[in-house]
């Protein structure tokens, strides 16, 4: 951000005290604090005054009075005499009716769900074309070819394309889109991008030709990964932020089960099969390049470049009262007070160094490094990418190849369904330690039923059985919490740049993965590269356990608390008292008491009420 635009967001940080606050740089209590606790009343009530006055929003005044006493005291609304019953009742709703959303929040979320489906669609419209173009082009792959050693990996590099131009320019596209563009902006840039490349795709005549227009994929799918789910993060309110947000990743397997859908439909009619399967994933693009701009911009985006008056608008449509968007609003412009506090003044490159020198932004950064390649180290993308590979080699005709892939498409697109009610109750990092041990035993067991005699009837549903366990457990777990996790991490003045880091990671690695995986294959076997991405599970589980904090039901600016929490204190919390704790409690049965390793004294929180403790 420009040092103009931190200056105009900075106005009236003269005018607003400064209270005693939690080092946002090195946390070593694990505070949790709001920014306005410990202002009195008076004083708070001036500050918004100021506040107002300065942002254009001087009608405004009594609400902003009101929703800066509630964002400060949230348990004591009832108590508030500022506010009339029916502005109480608001309050209520949060927690017994938190579904009940404006419309034009849900059109957001839907209009996100599309973005996630053309990501998802075009992974997978490769997956079934890996049939049939290498012949095409002269590129067999198959063991009995005398060049297979050099047709797999030119093989792999084609279906890497998308993830190498992503990984290496797209993702470090998003945060100049962004500053330019702003989130809807850069969203409507990516969804042309993927109409016209994949288009191209279907239309390619040599094999360098398809390549190049999978690299142009890349440009818009990076951006698009990195943009999209910070869009819907920054304005979906906190108590429901998981589960609205995880819908990144449940419509991204809803894309891939279209893509198998698609696969299957085209691969009878011939030899353009190949063209269709790729060129068909620009359905689903038309929609969202249409749609972006109904949807209100991002406040959060807005109040970062100075446009408050239009941060209020956006809040009013994407929030059940007026007095909600008034308390949302300003609570987050005084979070952006102790952020710009900590970090002033920056351009594309020092936000791209902050993110390894800033502790607070650091610790972020290492965590969506650490959920963004457990996604690939898992290996679901494996299957994703080659499924129709993967069966056909366990000895599937292409048709019944082509169905399992649908089968594991359709899996892990209904399993997905259940994070939508856990990630935000039983958690991001819950979800993921239960699932990682449980893909790793399935997918080490696919990998031993190719071991099965070919002539044995057990061993095609039993290969088929174990790789749909594995989606199974992928869905809830590994699948939605990465976007959704690195979404919600950074500041907001290092969200764009954090995001790019975490996308390009993913991708990066989703590239080494495609372009590797048809060469490990033969010379390792399926059942070796299977057993491979079974250890890798065991160790992600690991970096996860010790190296990735908790994030469900704190606002996006909380967070900053909680990631000011020194990584050394956290990961010997889980060494020295969480993991005795798990294994008194759960293997040993005894009853015993885990000791937090957040302190919330003294601590009033928006999302306190949101979880229920105001009842």
């Amino acid at each position: 951000m420009s040092s103009e635009k931190v200056n105009d967001v900075e106005k009236g940080s003269s005018v607003e005290e400064q209270h005693e606050h939690v080092d946002l740089v090195n946390n070593v209590n694990a505070k949790i604090q709001n920014p306005l606790h410990g202002i009195p009343k008076a004083k708070l009530l001036s500050q918004v005054e100021e506040f107002t006055r300065e942002k254009g929003l001087d009608d405004q005044l009594p609400l902003f009075q009101k929703g800066a006493l509630l964002a400060q005291k949230p348990k004591e609304f009832e108590s508030m005499s500022e506010l009339t019953e029916e502005d109480k009742e608001i309050i209520r709703r949060e927690v017994t009716h938190r579904w009940h959303q404006p419309k034009a929040l849900y059109y957001t979320v839907i209009l996100c769900s599309i973005a996630a489906a053309v990501q998802g669609w075009d992974q997978t419209g490769s997956n079934g074309a890996n049939l049939s173009f290498p012949i095409e082009f002269g590129i067999n792959d198959a063991a009995s070819d005398p060049n297979a050693a050099t047709n797999q990996w030119i093989v792999g590099i084609i279906n890497a394309g998308p993830y190498i131009a992503s990984s290496l320019i797209g993702c470090w596209l998003t945060d100049p889109l962004n500053n330019l563009l702003g989130r809807r902006g850069t969203i409507f840039f990516c969804g042309i991008f993927c109409t016209l490349s994949v288009i191209g795709s279907g239309l390619s005549q040599t094999w360098p030709q398809l390549f190049v227009t999978r690299l142009l994929l890349g440009l818009g799918m990076g951006p698009k990964a990195s943009t999209t789910p910070v869009f819907a993060a920054e304005n979906v309110p906190a108590n429901v932020r998981g589960g609205l947000v995880m819908s990144w990743q449940l419509w991204t397997a809803f894309g891939i089960f279209l893509g198998f859908c698609a696969n299957l439909t085209f691969f009878q009619v011939g030899r353009i099969a190949w063209r269709l399967q790729l060129g068909s994933a620009f359905v689903p693009a038309l929609p969202l390049i249409f749609g972006v701009y109904f949807c209100p911009e991002s406040p959060r985006w807005l109040m970062k470049k100075g446009r408050y008056d239009e941060a209020y608008k956006s809040f009013k449509r994407l929030r059940n009262s007026e007095l909600q968007a008034a308390r949302d609003m300003y609570y987050v412009h005084r979070q952006l007070m102790e952020e710009f506090a900590v970090i002033k003044g920056s351009n594309y490159f020092s936000r791209f160094f902050e993110l390894f020198t800033v502790p607070r932004v650091r610790r972020a950064t290492l965590a969506s490094f650490v959920v963004m390649i457990a996604q690939q180290m898992c290996g679901i993308n494996i299957i994703a990418f080659y499924s129709s590979t993967i069966f056909s080699l366990a000895g599937y005709s292409e048709r019944s190849a082509l169905l399992a892939s649908f089968g594991f498409g359709l899996v892990n697109f209904l399993f997905a369904f259940p994070a939508v009610w856990t990630i935000d109750t039983f958690g991001r990092r819950n979800l993921l330690l239960f699932t990682f041990p449980n893909m790793a035993w399935s997918l080490l067991a696919a990998g031993f039923c190719f071991l099965i005699d070919t002539n044995s009837k057990a061993r095609v549903p039993l290969i088929a059985l174990f790789v749909f366990i594995f989606a199974a457990f992928y869905s809830p777990g590994e699948g939605p919490v990465p976007f959704t996790y690195s979404a919600e991490v950074f500041p907001l003045t290092h969200r764009e740049m954090g995001m790019s880091w975490a996308v390009a990671t993913c991708l990066f690695w989703a590239a080494v993965l495609s372009i590797t995986f048809p060469r490990m294959v033969g010379a390792l076997s399926v059942t070796g590269a299977f057993g491979f991405y079974a250890g890798l599970n065991v160790v992600a589980l690991v970096m996860i356990f010790f190296l990735l904090p908790e994030t469900k039901q704190r606002t996006l600016e909380e967070l900053d608390y909680i990631f000011a929490v020194p990584t050394s204190r956290h990961a010997s919390y889980q060494a020295k008292v969480f993991l005795p704790y798990w294994i008194k409690r759960y293997i040993l049965r005894q009853k015993v008491v885990l000791e937090p390793l957040y302190n919330f004294d003294e601590v009033e929180s928006i999302t306190v009420f949101e979880k229920g403790v105001g009842h």
